[in-house]
């Protein structure tokens, strides 16, 4: 018998609880790494171990659908977007291991069983969701409309297939071939692991979840739901704290946002981000809200306080600094560029005429040519139809898309980083150039590819799970196409209820930082520079400065990294208000303190918790805006 046949049937004896993850990689010519995964990771797992089953897709779908609304939620607070991959593995296995105990379920879900429903979970509350929060609510802002509902549904649908599909040749040479990082991806494999192999720990954290966001959901109802109820309106924490700023602050700087508000979900967003990007968030809301709003007041440049009119003046600098700073950054990588296109031949060399074992598991790349005409096809019809945008730029919109789908997928292979807003940024300058004058071709140019981007990175991501696993990647991607369809759904189906109104959009309740910056570029884009005021002009210059500056330092400075300023945190401060940039900072100590006094803890139950208050308590608030405008989002939405 050979070495590798007793490797794998070692290895198909071994309980979760034994099994470690092949961290280490493999080495070889790239038919002997696949043969080397194939025997001693995959055999004895993904070739007998329950997959992609009815329960694992079902679950999947429903934990996605209902994160997909969390994800919505803070998206368009904070421009934050919140994977759920381990926050739907914790939930899933504590659901079904509670099926088991009280006779529901015959036999709780096999790991691959749960590694395919997070990647169900992962599509249908990340991937699909994405976009909304950004270019679709970016072309309410400038248009003063929606798009109509089945023109939305037929954008994020295609969009979605477009960006999964899109990833099938870059799997092979990226996870397979090179073993990148992922590091998101190791994390989900690594929970999973976790949860199969100590079940006592993976009840823990499933509770500690569970009791974290049933407390979120009771205060944000104490917040929002009693201010909605008259007898109650008095008692809302909410109206507690609006009579405090008003002693403590004064209409004056209360009207600069300067002011206190108790929201938990952005405690546990600090306490996830850590304390570098919130330290840069509090700099950034300190330098904006504290000092440059009150000398634009003084100059007479901003004559009405609130948030609505002082954004449209901070959000130049903000989205100066966040633009510069990350096509800066997109440039200095240039390396990881450069390797990522010269995969592209490795990518479509012809196979060996003899199919391998390889072969019969992998994703055809028929899926990947199907998936990539019919998108663009589609797209093409939509852009042509609702825009007026000519065939052969949507063409190019979507080889474009590739091309940086392809190097966004490297990046976050290496650095877990996907570098959605350059990337987008990177197709507005194109079709500012192809398309002057014209804001909807241009934000849904860059919204292509942010769609195809965000996908494909998500789906390797999730594959990388199922790598380190021993996972079938065709049953896996089975499981992210399938997530596609209740996701679109559910997303598009709640981004119109909540945002029943353009001006919801920029709100106090939803200021849609991503969609502000999408909206600001195309604008300028279209309109020119020069038609913009002149204070606008010069906070643009020395925001794209600070911007360069923060994007050089850890160049230069790389030991000292984690010490230097975040250019997005620094500059999304600008585009929301001041107390959230106190709020994520007091999330961030309250981690970092809990870490430092006790760490096993914090390893354990810090990420739950904090989930499960986003999750408790964005749930809650979707639920209060339809509780509150029900009647009136129905009418509007059959109507539509």
């Amino acid at each position: 018998m050979s070495e590798s046949s007793t490797n794998a049937e070692s290895l198909a004896n071994k309980s979760d609880a034994e099994y470690e993850l092949p961290l280490a990689g493999f080495t070889g010519t790239p038919e002997e790494i696949e043969r080397q995964w194939f025997e001693q990771v995959y055999r004895g797992r993904g070739d007998s171990m329950k997959q992609l089953t009815w329960r694992a897709v079902l679950m999947g779908s429903v934990l996605g659908a209902v994160l997909s609304l969390t994800n919505l939620y803070i998206g368009l607070k904070s421009g934050w977007g919140m994977g759920v991959a381990i926050t739907a593995c914790i939930l899933s296995y504590a659901i079904w291991t509670t099926f088991v105990k009280i006779g529901l379920a015959k036999v709780p879900m096999t790991i691959l069983e749960n590694n395919c429903m997070q990647s169900c979970a992962s599509s249908a509350g990340y991937s699909t969701g994405g976009t909304l929060v950004s270019a679709f609510a970016a072309f309410i802002m400038l248009n003063g409309h929606a798009l109509p509902l089945p023109l939305t549904f037929a954008w994020v649908f295609f969009l979605a297939v477009l960006g999964v599909t899109m990833a099938i040749p870059m799997k092979k040479q990226m996870i397979n071939i090179e073993q990148l990082r992922f590091p998101s991806g190791v994390a989900a494999a690594e929970t999973l692991r976790a949860l199969h192999s100590h079940g006592a720990k993976g009840m823990r954290a499933a509770k500690a979840l569970g009791i974290a966001g049933a407390l979120a959901a009771i205060d944000n109802f104490i917040h929002d739901g009693f201010a909605v109820i008259p007898k109650l309106a008095a008692f809302s924490s909410d109206t507690i704290c609006t009579k405090l700023n008003a002693i403590i602050f004064g209409p004056a700087w209360v009207g600069r946002t300067v002011m206190f508000s108790w929201e938990p979900i952005f405690i546990a967003s600090g306490a996830i981000m850590g304390m570098r990007v919130c330290l840069s968030i509090l700099a950034g809301s300190i330098v904006c809200w504290m000092a440059y709003v009150p000398f634009l007041q003084n100059a007479g440049l901003i004559t009405h306080a609130g948030f609505r009119d002082c954004v449209q003046w901070t959000l130049w600098p903000g989205v100066s600094c966040m633009v510069f700073a990350s096509l800066l950054d997109f440039i200095l990588q240039w390396r990881i560029s450069l390797r990522a296109f010269l995969d592209l031949g490795k990518m479509f060399s012809p196979k060996s005429k003899t199919p391998t074992e390889m072969d019969a598991i992998e994703t055809p790349m028929s899926w990947f040519a199907a998936g990539q005409v019919v998108s663009l096809i589609a797209l093409a019809l939509l852009a042509h139809a609702t825009f007026g945008m000519p065939y052969w730029q949507s063409a190019l919109a979507v080889v474009l898309s590739f091309a940086l789908a392809l190097v966004a997928c490297r990046i976050t292979g290496e650095t877990d980083t996907t570098p959605i807003g350059p990337l987008g940024k990177v197709t507005q300058l194109t079709f500012g150039a192809l398309s002057p004058g014209n804001m909807n071709v241009n934000l849904m140019a860059a919204n292509i590819t942010a769609g195809a981007a965000g996908s494909s990175a998500d789906l390797l991501t999730d594959l990388k799970s199922g790598y380190l696993l021993g996972a079938n990647p065709r049953k896996q991607f089975l499981a992210q196409f399938a997530g596609i369809f209740i996701g679109t759904v559910v997303s598009v189906f709640a981004f119109t209820l909540i945002v029943d109104r353009p001006e919801v959009v920029g709100s106090n309740q939803f200021p849609a930082p991503a969609a502000q910056t999408w909206a600001a570029v195309a604008q300028a884009l279209s309109k020119g520079f020069e038609a913009l005021a002149p204070a606008k002009i010069w906070s643009i210059a020395i925001g794209g400065a600070v911007g360069i500056v923060f994007a050089i330092l850890p160049v230069l400075f790389p030991k000292q990294e984690k010490y230097l300023p975040s250019a997005s945190g620094f500059g999304l401060a600008w585009i929301f208000q001041w107390y959230y940039g106190v709020l994520f900072f007091l999330g961030a100590v309250i981690s970092w303190w809990f870490a430092k006094k006790s760490p096993a803890k914090a390893e354990e139950f810090t990420f739950p918790v904090a989930s499960g208050v986003m999750a408790g308590g964005a749930l809650m608030g979707v639920a209060i805006i339809f509780w509150q405008n029900g009647p009136e989002m129905l009418r509007k939405f059959i109507g539509h």
